[in-house]
């Protein structure tokens, strides 16, 4: 299947799959943009291979984690992991499905992919819009070989709730002291500079289509799509690009086993190999749902795209999840998701 993300550029792209007869529970899920590449190809191969089918809404982290919380979707999926207590609070179940990486991306006359080098303080500038133009002093000292225009930078952001943005805005809290104090990590903040878009959808069409402009992207929807992405400088100061390599470097240190809630962020890792901008996407499950089959089906899903679509996500620059951090998902499925007879709902 050839993937055109841009197609809904400004609104939500959905994966609706007819329901194939009466004994399919209708699975129903809802969020993170993120990981829309690689639940479409999961859930078109899935349908294939065994006639069962989902539907999921590629909304922003934060109307998945709305629309969970408000139990009117069999699970939610976001790029920022609920804390323990907040998971506690509304009766969720969370685990990562998949890792990734985030990228900054640009359309800059002559700058081609991977040309163009930024670190972190500098990425945090141009966001908050005190890097006005591409010539500026800061970026040349990055590109010494690199023309860059005279033109102002224009700056493309998130408009809706994002799990890309909270790892985004994480990063540049991280690097920069003046981000933290002046804008801060979330899924929604207030932007110094740029124009909002809806989705990583969004982001990458506004990128394609406005000449100078910067944005940050799920790395698939930059490759899918050909926009350039940056190199970054990571926390060890090596510059790095983004490939699935430098996304398993800094994924490596996560401690999955001690995480309540399997809450880990992988921005700014350290390691010479390390992507500083990498990210898991959770998925999101009530722990007594409303319909036991459909939850009780979305769980053989995910157990299948475990055990099938680790190729897949591959293809795609997405990192599958090792055995070890398999298995302790699957024991959190049957510790914490039960029927209304107490029952896990999977074994």
């Amino acid at each position: 299947m050839n993937f055109t993300f841009l197609r809904t550029a400004c609104a939500a792209a959905a994966i609706g799959l007819a329901g194939v007869g009466a004994q399919a529970a209708d699975i129903t899920g809802a969020g993170a943009t993120f990981p829309f590449p690689i639940y479409a190809k999961w859930a078109q191969t899935y349908k294939h291979e065994t006639g069962n089918s989902l539907n999921y809404q590629s909304i922003g982290s934060g109307g998945g984690i709305k629309q969970i919380k408000a139990k009117t979707v069999t699970f939610g999926a976001t790029d920022a992991p609920l804390k323990p207590d907040d998971l506690n609070e509304s009766g969720l179940a969370q685990w990562p499905m998949v890792i990734g990486g985030i990228v900054p991306v640009v359309n800059i006359d002559g700058v081609a992919d991977g040309q163009l080098t930024l670190d972190g303080p500098t990425l945090a500038k141009i966001f908050l819009g005190e890097i006005k133009s591409w010539d500026d002093a800061e970026i040349a000292k990055l590109n010494p070989s690199l023309k860059l225009p005279s033109a102002a930078i224009a700056i493309v952001h998130r408009s809706d709730g994002s799990g890309t943005t909270f790892n985004f805005t994480n990063y540049l809290s991280k690097v920069s002291a003046d981000w933290k104090s002046k804008v801060g990590e979330n899924t929604a903040v207030e932007w110094p500079a740029g124009i909002g878009a809806k989705g990583n959808e969004g982001v990458a069409a506004n990128v394609l289509q406005t000449k100078d402009s910067i944005g940050y992207v799920e790395y698939a929807y930059a490759k899918q799509n050909k926009i350039p992405a940056t190199k970054l400088v990571n926390a060890a100061g090596a510059t790095v690009s983004p490939t699935v390599p430098a996304f398993q470097a800094a994924a490596a240190n996560a401690d999955w086993a001690h995480a309540p809630g399997y809450y880990q962020i992988l921005t700014n890792e350290p390691g010479a190999g390390s992507w500083p901008i990498t990210a898991s996407t959770f998925i999101l499950m009530q722990k007594q749902p409303q319909d036991p089959a459909a939850a009780a089906e979305a769980l053989k899903f995910f157990a299948w795209a475990f055990a099938n679509g680790a190729q897949a996500a591959e293809e795609l620059d997405y990192i599958p999840l090792p055995d070890s951090l398999i298995a302790l998902i699957k024991q959190t499925w049957v510790s914490d998701i039960k029927g209304p007879d107490g029952k896990a709902l999977i074994n």
